[in-house]
This record gives C-alpha cells, structure tokens and sequence, in this order.
C-alpha cells in the first residue's frame, strides 16, 4: 500500500527546489517552508468574497499567522457568495466568523479576527505585519491602507529606498466577471495612487432628475442620500458605515420609489449605490484570490519572480488575462520621499496643523500628526485629544526631539475629486534655523510662520 501523500506536496515543489524563475534571494529548503510557518504574519484587509477566498487560499498556502480585519456584519445576501457564512451567522461580525471557520477546516493556522474600522486601528498594528493582502471593495479604503503601507517607507540620501522599511501588498479586486491582481512595493512598484486614474469616476445624477423626475431604484437612493439626509439632519454628516445612518437611508428612498410607482429598491442596492459596490460572483473571487495568495507566497519566498505588476481578468465573454507592467510615478505624494515643508523652529505645533489646511498639495482638515512611534497629537477620540491637547502650544521642533530634519505622518480629512476622504500623507520636515542644515533643493515649498511661496 502507497504511503499516504504530504498535504504540503504542492507548495513543497515550489519552496524545496530551485528553478529558472527564482528570486535571487531564494534558497529553498525545510527550512524556508518553517520559516514561512512560523515567523511570516500576513494581514488580510476584508473579510467578504474576496477576503474569505483570501483566507482560505492563504491558509492552505502554509502561512499559519494570519490577521484579518473588516468592520461589517453578515448579511443574508453574502450567503450566496461568502462560502465561509451560513444563515445562524447573519449579523455577526464576519472577521470573527470568518477566522473561526478557516481554523476549522485547516489545521494549524491561527487567524486573529479584529471587528473594527481600519482607521481605528494605530499605524503600528499594520507595521507588525510581513505583507498585507486587500481583498476590498472600496477605493477610497485602499488608498488609506495604501498610504499606511507607503508611511513605513523610509529613502536614503540619494532617494532610494530602504529595503527594510518596505511593506508589501497584494491587492485583489473583483466587479462582477472582472478582476484585477497587483503587486504593491512602495518605493519600487507603483502604489495605488501612483494608478489612481485606471478606476473610473463614480457615476453622478442631475440633483434636478433625483429631485423632480427619479426614474429608477438608484435616483430614489441618491435622492434619499444626498437631498432628504441633509434636509432632515441639518449638518450631521451622512456616514456609510453606521448602519443605522444606511437604513434611515434606504427607509427614505423605499417611500420615495412608492410614491413614484418605482420598483427594485432593496437594503443591497442600496449599499451598493451609496458605498459604489458592484455585485460580486463567487468564481471571479476564487481566480483573483488565488492569484493574490500565490504572489503573496512568491513576495515572502522568492520562489519565483513576482507579477510586473498588474493583472486584469475578463471572464465575461470567454476568458482573457493580461499582465500589465505600470510605471511609478516618481513624484507621486504617498508613496514618494514625501512632501518637503522648511519651517521655523518656533513654530507651535497647532500653527503647523492649520497650514496643513492651506497647504496646495495636502488640503488637510483635522489633522492628527505622528512623529516615528510618538503621537504628538490625535483628533480623536475625545481622550486622546484631551491628552495631547498640552503639545498644541509647543513648538514642533521640540516636540520633534530638536531634529534638523526628520519625517511626520500627518492624518485627516482631504478634498479629493470634489470628496471628502481620509488621507494620511508623509511629509519631510526641514527646520532652516538649525546650524548644519544644508540648502534645500528649489524645488521646496517653504513654510514659515509667516509666509508660504514656492521658491
């Protein structure tokens, strides 16, 4: 009688040989297969159709430490599609059920579920991690994890950047037989928002069609959203992600569609026209996750040379694949060296803050700023604003530890594409006060206490 196969039969022709296509950093072995087992921990971004796929994939790929984050609850209509959810789990948080059924069936792993947003967590909770795979449905969620992943990139004097700084990801992104895969390596790939122009614009209605003349389920929701919300609520802002804001939301735009003999509004629908969520199809989840998981083996492992970067997936009329290798744009604000701001040594912390909000390039409202590990000041919560609350009086030069020059990450609210969205940017902080600073590059917007011009 044959002895029983390995389970790892697979991925051991992967890491315990070598190959034309190697990384040149690949040396294959038990060892390298432990290694990966027992030190490599991997973030997945999203617990939904594509996140779940991503969990399982990851699980039986050998990576036995895995984190997985997302903020929402199950639905009955993930059922159809999540294949990690069954009907007792509709409202439970799906991280948690989702790493509970993974453990189940795969032996070995341990997933650790957090049920949060992902702003909420520190920005050293994403820098524990090897890599972080996405499996979102949200741009505007992508270029925040993608600023977060860009903000531990550090360059050397000659703006390379520092190997040990980068963090990794994957992205994965289905909508409907489309998908896409891509490989992000700050500072060497192009990250999100060196590509931001591939997504198209969201589409917009006439506020006169929604107000005067809805004539399908979606203007019904609009209307409820951007005309009914802000009559009813004065100032309140409108935000996706509390449920009961998405359910006053879709209350209204049911009465609205029945007193203009409208059909076809649904609680999903209506998530999806307010979030810009496509419907998903479970096979197109399963070919872009498995690819995601094998580029985050061939990152972690260098078994073989990884995606040059892009990849695209039709499946709606036969099956197409193309790899396309996109250029980083050199200057791009995230993923770059960072803006660079010459300031005064006097200048007190919240007087750097309000130039944020007037500064051409950034536009940043409420901001928070971070220096390294220390957080010199957080808008929220209450707790932690009152905390730091002292330092807004300080001057930033002290607080920096009275560094010539060093890097802060600056979060808030931006004005992109006529949107309100989260941003954290990097900037580079030269103090021009100090001896032994050396002229800056023309190309720096100076920043002082008094003035704020190009050179």
């Amino acid at each position: 009688m044959d002895a029983p196969q390995s389970k790892s039969r697979d991925l051991d022709k992967l890491l315990l040989r070598s190959g034309n296509l190697v990384g040149p950093g690949f040396f294959p072995g038990t060892d390298l297969r432990d290694d990966i087992r027992e030190y490599v921990r991997v973030l997945v971004v999203g617990a939904g159709g594509l996140g779940c796929e991503l969990l399982k994939d990851l699980a039986l790929s050998g990576f036995r430490n895995l984190d997985v984050i997302d903020m929402d609850c199950i639905e009955v209509t993930n059922l159809n599609r999540q294949f990690l959810f069954r009907l007792e789990d509709v409202g439970k948080p799906k991280a948690e059920v989702a790493a509970k059924r993974v453990m189940e069936r795969v032996s070995g792993v341990e997933i650790v579920p957090h049920y949060s947003r992902i702003e909420d967590k520190e920005l050293e909770f994403y820098n524990d991690f090897n890599i972080i795979a996405l499996g979102l449905d949200s741009i505007e969620a992508r270029r925040y994890i993608n600023g977060v992943a860009c903000g531990f990139l550090e360059y050397n004097e000659d703006d390379t950047p520092k190997s040990e700084t980068i963090k990794p990801m994957v992205d994965g992104g289905t909508e409907g037989f489309k998908g896409h895969a891509r490989v992000i390596v700050p500072g060497v790939t192009p990250c999100f928002e060196c590509t931001i122009w591939l997504f198209p614009p969201q589409v917009k209605f006439p506020l006169c069609t929604l107000a005067e003349t809805p004539r399908n389920a979606a203007h019904c929701i609009e209307y409820a959203h951007l005309i009914k919300w802000h009559e009813v609520h004065g100032g309140k802002s409108f935000d996706p992600d509390v449920p009961e804001h998405m359910k006053w939301v879709y209350d209204e735009a049911v009465k609205r569609a029945e007193l203009f003999g409208i059909p076809g509004v649904t609680y999903s629908l209506t998530q999806g026209v307010v979030k810009n969520i496509i419907p998903a199809i479970a096979s197109t989840n399963a070919i872009i996750s498995a690819a995601c998981a094998l580029e985050t083996l061939k990152i972690v492992s260098g078994c073989s040379k990884t995606l040059a970067n892009y990849l695209t997936y039709n499946g709606g009329e036969g099956l197409h694949t193309k790899v396309t290798e996109f250029e980083r744009d050199k200057e791009c604000l995230v993923c770059g060296p960072g803006i660079l701001i010459e300031l005064d040594t006097s200048i007190t912390l919240q007087k750097f803050i309000d130039m944020l909000e007037e500064h051409p390039k950034l536009l940043l409202s409420k901001a928070s700023v971070k220096h390294g590990k220390n957080s010199l000041y957080m808008q929220a919560p209450p707790v932690l604003e009152e905390m730091h609350r002292p330092n807004l009086s300080k001057s930033l030069y002290d607080l920096m530890g009275r560094v010539e020059k060093d890097t802060v990450h600056v979060f808030g609210t931006a004005l992109k594409n006529e949107e309100k969205q989260s941003s954290l940017t990097k900037l580079r902080i030269v103090f021009k006060e100090v001896d032994g600073v050396a002229d800056m590059d023309t190309a720096i917007l100076r920043v002082s206490s008094k003035r704020k011009t190009p050179l």
